[in-house]
């Protein structure tokens, strides 16, 4: 214990220290830096014994066991002192992307002190930065560019169907107050993520700026509401105040929903068209969401099949039912009730039905499964399959190509 408080003394000392010579002298530790040759160079200033590594989402990816199965997580790399006493790693050449990571010094996790750019996944906070080469790569679509820029609000909504008020991000793209009559898309979250998740780690409205200036998808509305439905908003944005965030909410009884996301999403489009300039029907509405979001996607379009035109399913987390399941594709065979839903979804021929999901992603067989109960079924639908798995770099990947699909 002695041990421990020594470290997190000395840490509190190594980041004070740093701070006050950022303040005062004007100079400090730059990190990360971006190489000319595509590098990147991580530094640190830490005592001989605080055994600095970095890790990324840039590294070799780390296999580990999780309840629901093979996970990857990110890799790490040792960083070396140098003479003047700071700690640093290159990286090989990064392609573009968005990449996060974290220090740990003395056994203990922090973000990086001289990088005041930071994200937060569930309950975990990592540092950022972006690699771009080209103008159009994956690393500009991501930044924020010299482009029309659309306005991101953060929108209260009354829902009838689960008894409260609620919160939701709402993109309008440049321009808005003098167009008329948008699409709108609405873009889901995933499990443990909020109506901010899409904005901060999805990049949405970066991608959305990007690709309508550059004429590769039409000005839309992107709608991301709050897909848990007992939660009226993020953490720390509603009366339940600064809880800890899990990866799945947990709901004490009182806490438990009057309803479910699928039931109350209604509530959700009466709202938009009733406060926006939208362009109402099937043709002019698209649904998409990743993993918990893909699954509510997959059920609320089959749910409302008269609703939406084009349906997006990322790394879906796919279900039928209460209770765990042999196979989603037997569960799909014994279920009459969804057989239907989904006959007359695709009798109404969507113009997109769009499946998405990385190689090693642990909901791939749910995936499969789907797909081969649509290839039976004879059930038009495209299929995007990436390397990687349940991963951010991928729904920014999928939110990207399906946005330019949509609407045209």
């Amino acid at each position: 214990m002695k041990k421990t408080l020594t470290a997190i003394a000395l840490m509190a000392s190594i980041f004070s220290a740093q701070g006050q010579e950022a303040l005062w002298s004007g100079t400090q530790v730059k990190s990360p830096v971006v190489n000319p040759d595509g590098t990147v160079t991580f530094a640190m200033k830490a005592p001989a014994d605080a055994h600095v590594t970095v890790t990324g989402d840039f590294l070799k990816p780390m296999q580990i066991d999780t309840p629901q199965g093979k996970a990857e997580v990110p890799g790490r790399a040792e960083l070396k002192q140098g003479a003047d006493g700071v700690w640093s790693y290159t990286t090989e050449r990064l392609a573009p992307e968005l990449y996060s990571y974290t220090f740990s010094a003395y056994g203990q996790s922090i973000l990086d002190p001289a990088n005041v750019y930071v994200n937060r996944d569930v309950a975990s906070l990592t540092s950022i930065f972006i690699v771009s080469d080209a103008k159009g790569d994956r690393g500009d679509l991501y930044r924020v560019n010299e482009v029309p820029h659309g306005n991101v609000s953060k929108v209260w909504y009354d829902s009838p169907t689960l008894k409260t008020h609620r919160r939701m991000t709402i993109y309008t793209p440049a321009g808005y107050d003098k167009g008329k009559d948008y699409p709108v898309l609405y873009l889901l979250h995933g499990a443990g993520g909020d109506e901010d998740a899409w904005t901060t780690l999805g990049r949405t409205a970066q991608i959305m700026d990007n690709l309508i200036a550059m004429g590769k998808a039409r000005p839309m509305i992107v709608v991301m509401p709050n897909g848990n439905p007992a939660c009226q908003a993020a953490p720390g944005e509603w009366s339940r105040g600064m809880y800890q965030p899990s990866f799945m909410e947990s709901i004490v009884p009182q806490d438990r929903p009057v309803a479910s996301m699928e039931e109350s999403f209604p509530d959700i489009i009466n709202y938009v068209e009733s406060h926006y300039k939208v362009s109402k029907g099937k043709s002019q509405r698209a649904i998409c969401g990743l993993s918990m979001g893909g699954g509510h996607s997959f059920s609320i379009s089959k749910r409302y099949p008269d609703q939406f035109d084009y349906v997006g399913l990322f790394s879906a987390g796919l279900h039928i039912g209460q209770g765990n399941q042999e196979s989603f594709y037997n569960a799909l065979q014994k279920d009459k009730t969804v057989q239907a839903q989904l006959a007359k979804l695709f009798q109404g021929k969507p113009r997109l039905y769009w499946i998405a999901i990385g190689k090693t992603d642990f909901l791939y067989q749910q995936n499969t499964d789907l797909r081969r109960y649509l290839d039976e079924k004879k059930y038009k639908y495209e299929y995007l399959e990436t390397e990687g798995g349940h991963i951010w770099r991928n729904w920014r990947v999928y939110l990207t190509e399906f946005a330019q699909k949509i609407f045209k």
